[in-house]
């Protein structure tokens, strides 16, 4: 997420106001011409979903995106059963998921029902993935123009920067949390609010409010944002020039801070209590913290879905490729050095303080999103960072470090943002210092112009599922499952199961899925169920191609497991997704008729029954 900005006050440089039209028409043009802007550039991003929904699906991050689709049918799901939001048995049966623990976008799911039964969680998918990035980029346009700058074009590339820098589009690969970057600017145009006097209790109420949606849509970013809030708010109050304005403020912030935790607290109270003691819940993360640490090469290099990557710029330093959270370039990050250079030659004492303060935070988080140990350039180092004290601690242990340059975004951003306000308003010695300052911009941002994130097709939707078929083999709340088995590797299963639930009606539940819990080393969390013997057995199948003669204890760790899980039937489609490579579907189709004998062919898939009383692997 992103930094807070220069706070309000009788000393600081007053916040900018957009002025205002008779009949307000004209005042309103630079806003629609931006949100516009916007639109058409998210549009662009994301245009592979767009030209079949239904069909094509992330290339870099299938998993992620078929555990969205699946909470937006879960959505559907929720309202018309008055489910619990936060846990449900429908995945991982019989042991359930805790969906607090996991990154649950409630608000959306919610929100966006409606759309999801009309269209199905695949255009939902995409319409918010659309909208998240638009709305970055046009929230943080409003926030600079209120608060930092007098020009809306100004406003307008630091806006546009941090909604489609690098970060947010390698995010764009299938992240509903991450890409939702308007959280930040929001959240902190409340917060620099609370000095406000005799408004304390409406300021604290709004901001409550708006903690609770921040939560429930990307709790991850709302803590980054929490933390750069407070090491520039606090590193601003300690200089000289803002030591006497923040003393008088305190006791109003304080006041809105205490009224923003009631409300956020009743708000959050049982989610929170789902989140840390809820059944399934868990320690840590199921994701290596050191390998999703930035590499401060990242830093200089370009992203591959950008102009530069497109040219073959690209690098290769992300620990996979949506997480490119840094990837400025070396030229944007001269830019950025010799802009603030002049910003703070120039600065009021007001603003030179919320300069230093903007740096620090910079710096904080640049050197945090390097994690426990220092990589570079794609190798590891023995030095160690001041992430390795924060490894254990509560919330940070459950970060992954690399995603704190996002807050560097957000620091640039207001950088570039000051730089060009200055530049449009502010005399220069001649023309060729524009012309330079012009090429110099166009040099460091250029190169980073978003290209579309890359898609690929999915299998089809059996008719087996889409028209119903599979009612006449399972119970309704009974337990089906495709083969092989869903993970994050094998995800078609999770999305079957999403697709019904937004056609409401009767349901099904499944074993495994993709999501985390419980089951890491030493009480920490891991991706997905422990898996059992036969879902093993399918997966290796599936991914490896690896097909041998199953024995009598393969077929009873078959039989136990099928009892366990309580599986009705498992079907096999004609095709099958990997999200990362292709599967081996001969080899499940050979694994599953040696395990379970011939099957039936029923709505496009192959179809083996597990009911009581009938042994289907006595067969062989």
């Amino acid at each position: 997420m992103s930094v807070v900005a220069a706070a309000p006050s009788e000393s600081a440089d007053p916040p900018v106001v957009t002025p205002t039209r008779t009949g307000g028409l004209l005042s309103w043009r630079p806003h629609l011409i931006v949100a516009v802007a916007a639109l058409a550039l998210a549009a662009w991003v994301t245009n592979g979903l767009w030209q079949d929904p239904a069909g094509h699906v992330v290339a870099k991050n299938a998993g992620d995106q078929a555990f969205f689709e699946w909470l937006l049918g879960y959505g559907v799901y929720l309202l018309g059963h008055g489910a619990d939001p936060f846990f449900t048995d429908l995945m991982n049966t019989p042991l359930g998921v805790n969906l607090a623990a996991n990154t649950s976008i409630t608000v959306y799911i919610v929100l966006l029902a409606p759309l999801t039964v009309l269209a199905g969680p695949q255009v939902s998918f995409a319409a918010i993935l659309t909208l998240n990035l638009a709305g970055s980029a046009f929230a943080w346009y409003l926030f600079l123009r209120r608060y930092l700058v007098k020009r809306s074009a100004a406003a307008a590339l630091g806006g546009f920067f941090c909604g489609f820098a690098p970060g947010f589009i390698s995010h764009a690969n299938g992240h509903l949390n991450w890409t939702a970057g308007w959280v930040a600017p929001v959240v902190l145009w409340w917060v620099l609010k609370l000095p406000e006097p005799k408004r304390w209790l409406r300021n604290g109420i709004i901001l409550g409010l708006l903690v609770a949606v921040g939560f429930s849509i990307a709790a991850e970013g709302l803590f980054f944002t929490a933390l750069a809030s407070g090491v520039f708010l606090i590193t601003r109050s300690l200089l000289p020039a803002c030591r006497s304005e923040a003393r008088r403020a305190v006791p109003t912030v304080l006041a809105g801070l205490g009224v923003t935790a009631v409300v956020a607290g009743a708000l959050l109270a049982y989610p929170l209590f789902m989140h840390f003691a809820g059944p399934q819940t868990f320690s840590g993360t199921g994701f290596n913290q050191a390998h999703y640490a930035e590499d401060i090469g990242a830093y200089f290099e370009y992203p591959t879905r950008s102009v530069a990557g497109w040219l073959g710029l690209g690098s290769a330093l992300a620990p996979n490729p949506t997480e490119e959270t840094s990837f400025f370039g070396l030229p944007l990050l001269v830019l950025v050095v010799v802009a603030m250079g002049m910003l703070r030659r120039h600065a009021t004492p007001s603003r030179f303080a919320t300069l230093t303060a903007l740096s620090t935070v910079g710096v904080v988080f640049l050197v945090l999103s390097l994690g426990p140990q220092l990589k570079f350039f794609g190798g590891t180092t023995s030095i160690k960072l001041p992430y390795a004290a924060l490894l254990h601690l509560p919330l940070f242990d459950s970060a992954l470090p690399g995603r704190l340059a996002l807050v560097v975004v957000g620091v640039i951003g207001i950088v570039l943002a000051l730089t060009v306000d200055r530049l449009l308003t502010e005399p220069m010695p001649s023309t060729r210092t524009h012309t330079l300052w012009a090429a110099g911009f166009a040099v460091a941002l250029v190169p980073l112009f978003p290209m579309p994130v890359l898609t690929t097709e999915r299998a089809p939707e059996p008719s087996f599922i889409a028209d119903g078929i599979w009612k006449d083999y399972v119970s309704d709340g009974g337990v089906l499952t495709t083969l092989p088995f869903a993970t994050t590797d094998t995800a078609d299963g999770q999305r079957w199961q999403a697709y019904t639930m937004a056609r409401r009606g009767e349901q099904f539940r499944i074993p495994d899925g993709y999501f985390l819990g419980p089951g890491g080393p030493d009480g920490t969390g891991q991706i997905g169920a422990t898996q059992r013997h036969t879902d093993w057995l399918f997966f290796r199948a599936a991914l490896y191609g690896y097909v041998i003669p199953l024995d009598d204890y393969d077929r009873q760790q078959a039989r136990d497991d099928f009892a366990y899980w309580k599986v009705q039937a498992v079907f096999l489609p004609d095709q099958i997704t990997g999200s990362q490579s292709p599967l081996f579907r001969a080899a499940v189709e050979m694994t599953a008729t040696d395990l379970l004998g011939e099957p039936e062919r029923v709505g496009g898939v192959l179809l083996w029954r597990i009911r009581p009383g009938i042994d289907p692997l006595s067969k062989s």
